[in-house]
């Protein structure tokens, strides 16, 4: 279920918004004056968020270059190329 607060439970709640934050991983939603204002995250939910954004747009990329080119790689190809990057020999 979302939270949503007033803006003014920052200030007055913040170490309950921290622990609900923490302990469910989900964003709390404040509004001002009724509207939407702002959202307060963990540090780890958005980390995970932006790794999940990261990797979002790498797929669209990979999608876009298979739709203009005929290149295509084998797992072996992959493999190889992912041992590289991260400094493994053979293995």
């Amino acid at each position: 279920m979302r939270q949503i607060r007033p803006v003014s439970d920052l200030r007055n709640n913040f170490a309950e918004i921290s622990k609900i934050v923490h302990e469910t991983t989900q964003p709390v939603f404040l509004t001002k004056n009724g509207f939407g204002d702002m959202v307060v995250l963990s540090m780890e939910a958005y980390e995970n968020l932006q790794f999940e954004s990261e990797i979002y747009f790498k797929l669209q990329e990979a999608e876009r270059e298979a739709e203009t080119t005929k290149k295509r790689y084998s797992s072996k190809d992959v493999l190889k190329a992912m041992r590289e990057a991260i400094g493994e020999s053979n293995v």
